[in-house]
């Protein structure tokens, strides 16, 4: 059963996604007027563009965590992130450690997608095609391999309710203009290979991860809403070679693609794999020294 959306005072609910709540300040009208926002983490769980059930205890307060130790560690890149400095609505303390206090940015439709390593739905088109979403890759790849360079595989964004489809960068151009399309890819593959060495020095290794970008009131292009957190990306500990040990929600996906056809209502998540997950999330934070 869903649980109810949380009232915080001070602010008002606009809307619900998979995961996240959105709030503006009271007496604002809407988001389009607003100039700040808080994003409040949900322990929800998602998995192929649904909503599961039941939660993931204290996933919500583990991945804002998360977010916040990587928006810290690079901070040379614009995000939406508002300074303490800046006053505004107060965020209440029940909610602050699963929120983010941010100022509103208008987002790009593109969700930016990076791959350092040969796997899931990558792996399975290169069997096919010798490529990953168009982009050609050597021949004689492994399941898990590392690939020469990171690459760039951008998606188009669908509204709430449909699933995002795989674009071109070609196509990415068509939606927001060579001009931003270049600099989404060049901030894509800068941020992935960062935090790629970062964790590295963590024995901790990011196979692969997605990231979304807006443009803020003075033109500055931001990294917003989650990063590199378990939900958005794939880790792997780098001195194991069993690549199904990862740090994020891998478990949930290899539980449902045993145990659901992707057609109708996904079924419910047993207690164990809930409380593995979990475990992995709060492992990870542990091993990054989040």
């Amino acid at each position: 059963m869903t649980a109810a959306v949380p009232v915080v005072p001070g602010w008002r609910h606009v809307s619900s996604g998979k995961v996240r709540e959105l709030y503006v300040p009271s007496g604002t009208d809407d988001v389009a007027s607003a100039t700040e926002l808080l994003l409040v983490a949900s322990d929800r769980v998602s998995a192929y563009d649904f909503a599961l059930e039941p939660p993931i205890p204290g996933k919500g307060e583990l991945l804002t965590r998360l977010s916040r130790f990587w928006f810290d560690r690079l901070s040379d890149v614009p995000n939406h992130i508002l300074p303490a400095t800046s006053g505004g609505t107060p965020v209440p303390a029940e909610v602050a450690p699963r929120s983010m206090h941010v100022m509103p940015l208008a987002m790009f439709p593109v969700e930016c997608v990076v791959r350092g390593y040969l796997v899931g739905s990558g792996w399975a088109e290169y069997q096919e095609s010798g490529s990953v979403c168009g982009v050609a890759l050597p021949a004689g790849l492994a399941n898990g391999d590392r690939l020469p360079e990171p690459i760039y595989t951008p998606a188009y964004k669908a509204p709430q309710g449909e699933h995002d489809e795989n674009i071109s960068f070609e196509q990415t151009v068509e939606l927001v203009g060579r001009d931003d399309a270049e600099v989404l890819r060049d901030l894509s593959l800068r941020v992935y290979s960062e935090a790629a060495a970062i964790a590295l020095e963590h024995g901790v290794v990011i196979a692969d991860t997605k990231f979304e970008f807006g443009r803020d009131a003075d033109g500055v292009v931001r990294i917003a809403d989650e990063v590199l957190t378990s939900d958005s990306s794939r880790y792997w500990d780098a001195r194991s070679g069993n690549r199904t040990e990862s740090f994020d929600k891998q478990i949930v996906r290899d539980w449902l693609s045993a145990n659901w056809d992707r057609q109708g209502t996904p079924p419910v998540l047993p207690d164990t794999i809930v409380e593995r997950t979990a475990a992995r999330y709060r492992e990870l934070i542990e091993r990054l020294g989040a």
